[in-house]
């Protein structure tokens, strides 16, 4: 098999695959020639005699692979670890910034005796070049200034890390008018907004405000902000022994909002409004879809291919509610993998779309808005390629045009009629429920009020809040039962009597929100139990019903539970989706995802999707269900009040998938 030669000078870091003889994670490489199975062969540099002399690094496939320019790839073979730097490529405002450096910026160091100002001098080209293919190293000369007043400055030489410098800062404040830093001033801060705060030393820090409130024991409004780089005396998110948002030790810095001001390297000075370059996000690598498809992503490689920015799908022209649904149903979870797996030759072609838009999505971590325009100008509607939709007519389109699937759900009623769904959706009325109700109780509640069962167990569980869009929610927060218990909601299944485990024979609703029989929960009695409960005065006027009891079942055999697994929710906030979705078995695995987190508004003027790990939400979710309730959404972590406040469908598979897909992981890995 004789390879074809590639003609441009191409340099890459392998990010992700299986460590193999050559190439492994980290590994800075240059493309040789490309194989006819779309391999490409490469050198590998990063010796330990002569870094920038290559050696044969054998085979690398595109998906595992990031581009880089020759000046990148010199910047990077700088570090000696390879971990260093994934992790430096994983903050791409970061390494954009560190790119562009020139002499006589303006940079903040990380020295021994903490982060210093310092003035770069000079490129320097580190190792030798006794051939063509040999790469110098690039690091830079710094001189540091031990006052930022530049008329009398002292400077010691140095070279800088290239993995820990910050951000080029801007000129020093004082050479700025006094009319530029009135009108900064004025610019309104938010959640997600970037700033700067001038330490008592005089060194800006930059960085994005992740919370905002008013801290235990102080007085006016605070920010929580996540700083670019490490600060000595900074958190991971916690202040005052409570945790308003969670990043990087030493990362998170809490001050008063008045001591922020807009970031001046991202303000126009007479307009005062943020300006975003392209150059600000990586840039996305080629991408050439084959017909394998691509698992779902393994635990441990999701937050290096999923978290950041530039990261899901890009949103655009009112997709939200499109990005947020693909990218719960798809990125983490194989629920949905058996339905798409189909002989490619028998697909439709929007089913190929949408196949090449989640292989995309689970191997390179980023779909661009391109790929879902045409996707969304398949979907039968022209408003869905213009207009604002809701999450559940979405889902509906997909499985029964897209997928061409059966209802995920088997509905019956009391009628003993069946009927089929793709989403449930809650209704009851609010005086049933306590003012912050778990799913559970909100799924049981609503199965009993309207005497509806499941005929099967679902592979699949969608349920919709009683809420209608961003206008009418009827419950101000909602907890999330990470495990579902559909046991009891199962039509003519074994249950056990709520008091003594033996087989149930009777069940009541008018006993569900009973306070002293755990309110919210299904009540199922034996017939001795059943007369027991309701020969109490309050309960003489209740009619329990009878249930279906499968004759060959023994009264006194334990009942097996059937339960689900929460994968992911979708909220939504002023007609804007987004989701959180857990992609792995950690409590700590949650990711939340906002398909037009930002704006880039120049010319081309495109969306900035985002993924942001969000493992608070595992913190708070990991407490027990009577602290939950009696939790005050109001003092949680800003990610964590979102979900409770926002939330509009719950993900859940069943716990056997959810089994399968631990294994496939596990298996993957090895």
């Amino acid at each position: 098999m004789e390879p074809r030669t590639v003609l441009n000078e191409k340099f890459f870091i392998v990010t992700r695959g299986k460590s193999r003889k050559g190439f492994c994670r980290g590994c800075i490489g240059r493309i040789e020639s490309e194989t006819k199975r779309g391999e490409f062969v490469g050198l590998l540099y990063g010796g330990n005699s002569n870094p920038g002399t290559p050696k044969n690094g054998g085979l690398v496939k595109i998906e595992d692979m990031y581009p880089l320019t020759r000046h990148q790839a010199q910047l990077l073979l700088f570090i000696s670890s390879a971990s260093r730097r994934l992790e430096l490529l994983c903050n791409p405002q970061l390494f954009s910034a560190i790119c562009e450096l020139s002499q006589d910026d303006l940079v903040v160091v990380k020295h021994k005796n903490g982060h210093l100002p310092g003035l770069v001098k000079n490129l320097m080209q580190i190792g030798r070049k006794d051939n063509k293919d040999d790469l110098y190293m690039l690091a830079f000369e710094v001189e540091f200034v031990v006052s930022l007043n530049r008329k009398a400055v002292t400077r010691n030489s140095c070279i800088a890390n290239i993995g820990s410098c910050a951000q080029p800062a801007t000129e020093n404040r004082t050479e700025q008018s006094l009319t530029q830093n009135q009108s900064l001033s004025s610019v309104p801060l938010e959640v997600g907004s970037m700033v700067e705060v001038v330490s008592n030393s005089g060194i800006t820090v930059y960085g994005v405000i992740r919370w905002l409130g008013v801290p235990g024991g102080k007085t006016g409004e605070w920010a929580g902000i996540e700083l670019d780089y490490d600060v000595k005396g900074c958190s991971d998110g916690m202040y005052g022994g409570q945790r308003f948002f969670t990043c990087k030790e030493k990362r998170a810095l809490f001050v008063p909002i008045t001591k922020c001001s807009p970031d001046g390297r991202f303000l126009s000075a007479s307009t005062g409004k943020e300006i975003l370059k392209s150059t600000d996000t990586t840039p996305v690598p080629p991408y050439e879809d084959t017909d394998e498809d691509v698992p779902p992503i393994p635990e441990s490689e999701a937050p290096f291919l999923l978290v950041g920015k530039m990261k899901g799908i890009q949103g655009h022209i009112n997709s939200c509610y499109l990005d947020a649904t693909l990218f719960s149903l798809f990125s983490s979870s194989v629920t949905l993998d058996g339905i798409c797996k189909k002989p490619a030759d028998t697909d439709q072609p929007i089913t190929c779309t949408l196949r090449a838009i989640v292989n995309r999505l689970r191997r390179q971590g980023f779909v661009p808005a391109e790929s879902v325009m045409n996707f969304r100008t398949h979907l039968g509607c022209d408003t869905f390629r213009t207009e604002e939709k809701d999450p559940e007519e979405f889902i509906t389109v997909l499985f029964q045009k897209v997928l061409c699937t059966e209802p995920l759900l088997k509905l019956r009623s009391k009628r003993e009629t069946s009927q089929g769904a793709y989403t449930f959706q809650i209704f009851l009325e609010k005086e049933q429920m306590g003012q912050i109700p778990t799913v559970q109780q909100l799924m049981d509640t609503s199965c009993l009020s309207g005497d509806l069962k499941f005929e099967t167990m679902p592979s699949c569980l969608i349920v919709q809040m009683p809420r209608f869009g961003n206008k009418y929610k009827m419950f101000s927060h909602i907890i999330p039962s990470l495990k579902l218990d559909i046991t009891d909601l199962l039509y003519n299944s074994p249950r056990e009597c709520f008091v003594c485990g033996r087989l149930a024979e009777y069940e009541c609703l008018q006993c569900l929100p009973d306070r002293k029989l755990q309110p919210g929960r299904i009540k199922q009695y034996c017939t001795t139990c059943n007369a027991q409960i309701h020969n109490h005065p309050s309960r003489q006027g209740h009619s329990p019903s009878a249930l279906a009891v499968p004759v060959e079942v023994p009264t006194d055999t334990p009942v097996p539970r059937h339960t689900m697994e929460l994968f992911a929710v979708l909220c939504i906030q002023t007609s804007h989706y987004v989701s959180f979705v857990k992609y792995g078995s950690d409590a700590h695995s949650w990711i939340f995802f906002d398909s037009m987190a930002d704006r880039c508004d120049d010319q081309s003027g495109y969306n900035i999707p985002e993924v942001r790990a969000c493992p608070e939400l595992g913190d708070f979710l990991s407490q027990p269900e009577e602290e939950l309730s009696q939790a005050n959404p109001s003092q949680a972590p800003e990610l964590v009040r979102r979900l409770l406040c926002d939330s509009y469908m719950f993900l859940y598979q069943s716990s056997t998938t959810c089994f399968e897909s631990q294994t496939v992981r596990s298996l993957k890995c090895v």
